[in-house]
Parts: structure tokens; sequence; C-alpha cells
């Protein structure tokens, strides 16, 4: 990708977090059905005994539909992720944020055959080659259903004055917590002293 590598992604493992055992759908509903407890977690994630997955003929386990950026007073800007097609469009697109104005990242996305663990979006942001900020926002952990969730990201500023303007190089990456890569791709975007 670039000349982003995979050392840009790393990420401080938390202290005594250990994933567990890949699990279907199907047998984490017949786990431990007299917990009450665990019952209502597992509803949480859609999670039913003897209900069935939604079918599909997507092979994707999570299916990463678009990531929009959301500014107050302006139509949100969509990234289509939803094809092979419009990732690869990305590269010759860039987006455009005024400076100094406050915005938030949102995905929308489908989780289809499994329950996806501790779902994760990455980004690092290199101008010039030079990393100059890094991203480590989790989603959450899912289970499959024909619904799309959207999760929206905490407000950011963009960086303002002269020495901020300029192009800035973007990869970014959805992985869960057994580190299967969801989806990765390369985009940008130039902060400007007004809207495009």
């Amino acid at each position: 990708m670039a000349d982003i590598s995979s050392s840009d992604f790393e990420v401080a493992n938390t202290t005594g977090y250990k994933a567990g055992a890949k699990k279907t759908a199907a047998e984490l509903a017949q786990m431990d059905a007299e917990d009450e407890s665990l019952r209502k977690w597992k509803e949480s994630l859609g999670i039913k005994a003897g209900a069935a997955a939604p079918t599909t003929d997507d092979p994707r386990n999570v299916a990463l539909l678009s990531i929009a950026m959301e500014t107050a007073g302006r139509p949100d800007v969509v990234i289509p992720l939803d094809t092979p097609d419009a990732i690869a469009a990305l590269k010759n697109q860039v987006m455009t944020i005024k400076e100094g104005v406050e915005y938030r990242l949102k995905v929308k996305f489908r989780v289809n055959h499994d329950v996806v663990s501790g779902l994760k979006y990455l980004h690092v942001v290199k101008r010039a080659g030079m990393k100059v900020d890094k991203a480590d926002e989790m989603l959450g952990s899912y289970g499959p259903s024909g619904d799309v969730y959207e999760k929206k990201f905490p407000l950011e500023e963009a960086p303002s004055g002269m020495l901020a303007r300029g192009h800035y190089v973007v990869a970014s990456r959805f992985i869960d917590d057994d580190q299967h890569i969801h989806l990765e791709w390369v985009w940008s975007f130039d902060i400007k002293k007004e809207w495009d």
C-alpha cells in the first residue's frame, strides 16, 4: 500500500486481554443456555438459539459499505467501500477538508455469517511521507444480521494554519480481534482554507 507499511498499523495490546477461541453464531447460541446474563449478551449481538444467520451471496463476513465525513451544516461526504471498483477509484479522488472545521467519521457495515469480535478501524495519515496522525477506533463486537450497522466516531478538528494546508495520504484498515483484515485501502485529502 503506497508508502504505508504494516508496522504503521501496530497497536498496543490491552494488558491481560486474550481473544477467545473463534466460535460460530450457532455454537455461541447453544453455549451456556441457562446463564441469563450471557443469554442477554448474545441477544445484544443478534444471536438467539435456533435462529438462522441471514442468507447472503456475499462471501465476506464483514461487508464495509461506506465511510463518511459528517460536518455540521454540510451534506456528508460519503466514500463507498462496497465494491472493488469503488475502492480502486479512491486512489484518484481527493477529499477536501476546510481547515479548523469540526468533523466526525462514520462507517456503515453489515455482518453476514459469523460473529465478529473486537472490530476496529485503524488509519495512518502521512504528509510528504512522514506520519502525522494515527487512529485506532474500536467499533465493537457484532453478530450476523441483515441490518446495516452504523458507528459514529468522536468529533475531531481539522488542523489549521498555513503549515497544515496541503495534501495528506491515508491508509485505512478494518481488523478484528483475530487479526483478520476485513478491508484495507488508501485514500487522500487536502486541507484547504475553504471548501471546494
